[in-house]
């Protein structure tokens, strides 16, 4: 059966269009109205299975009420990467068949390894595959939710300049973010890390093609005034990262009062959380912190999607 927009998996932030995108955002304000009804039914005897390897609280939890709230059914274990035969030496490859073959519509993975969730697709069969974050490549629908943030905060992408902050090398959510602006047509993002943490040469050369405009440096301070929107990342010490980002010694990477007294007032502050030191709590107070409001934009996001992909087409 022909999906609701010919959208069969969600692997790579690269695979959506502006005008696709556009689309989701219409869906997701539709999945608002949802919400605030109480659910819908929409997907009925849909089955979706949760298969998470690595610890997840938002989008883990914001997939599964998605499904709950347009009437479908999920199936998840707490941790794949402990609790499933992952732990005897399955391969994923032979973990994606198994559970193929009992019928589920959807399967949203999560794992720590690059390439997992394309080897998910290949041996899917008719089960939708969604990428809810593999290893250091990417998190294709986080990067949506904070598009669709930055639309409902600003009310544009064209001609916005963007601040990334933190460890940049490691950020799946980053280069998920930059392929998705690659469609549009921001004034400029300046990338902010530490040398050791700077944002991968293969997302540089991507924006260079896309006539995205780029720089970096090693001081929010430097930028924060300039920026509409600073988004903050953690240190991703389960990749392999060491450093904090409250180290002065390798520039300065904090939102802190500092940084609140230099941005516009109008500016907006991002994070996928969760965070560490890096966005100190007071700064919660102010009303340019839009992180826990674009928390609950993946709900809608995730709901949308889920819709596009199990809703049957309309022809």
């Amino acid at each position: 059966m022909e999906s609701y927009y010919g959208l069969p998996h969600v692997i790579d932030a690269r695979q959506f269009d502006v005008d696709l995108l556009e689309r989701i955002f219409d869906e997701a304000k539709e999945m608002e109205k949802i919400v605030d009804e109480g659910g819908c039914d929409i997907l009925q005897r849909k089955r979706m299975i949760s298969l998470f390897y690595e610890p997840s609280t938002r989008t883990r939890f914001s997939f599964e009420l998605a499904m709950s709230y347009l009437g479908g059914t999920v199936f998840q274990t707490e941790n794949a990467k402990e609790f499933s035969s992952a732990v005897k030496g399955e391969t994923l490859e032979d973990s994606i068949r198994v559970l193929c073959g009992y019928k589920p519509n959807v399967i949203v993975i999560r794992h720590g390894e690059d390439g997992a969730a394309e080897r998910a697709v290949r041996v899917s069969g008719k089960t939708s595959i969604v990428n809810a974050g593999n290893g250091k490549e990417q998190h294709p629908t986080q990067a949506v939710l904070d598009i669709f943030t930055v639309f409902k905060e600003l009310g544009r992408i064209d001609g916005l300049s963007f601040a990334m902050i933190g460890d940049l090398a490691s950020s799946r959510v980053i280069n998920s973010n930059c392929y998705l602006l690659g469609k549009y047509r921001p004034e400029v993002i300046h990338f902010v890390s530490p040398k050791c943490a700077q944002v991968k040469p293969g997302i540089k050369e991507y924006l260079q093609r896309h006539s995205v405009r780029f720089s970096e440096t090693t001081d929010l301070r430097e930028v924060a005034s300039k920026v509409d929107v600073i988004y903050q990342t953690r240190t991703q010490k389960e990749r392999g990262s060491n450093f904090s980002c409250a180290d002065r010694r390798l520039g300065h990477f904090v939102v802190d009062r500092e940084i609140l007294q230099l941005m516009k007032k109008n500016a907006i502050i991002m994070h996928p959380l969760p965070r560490v030191d890096e966005i100190p709590a007071y700064v919660d107070e102010d009303r340019r912190a839009a992180y826990f409001r674009q928390a609950a934009n993946g709900l809608f996001i995730r709901m949308a999607l889920l819709k596009m992909i199990l809703a049957p087409s309309k022809s």
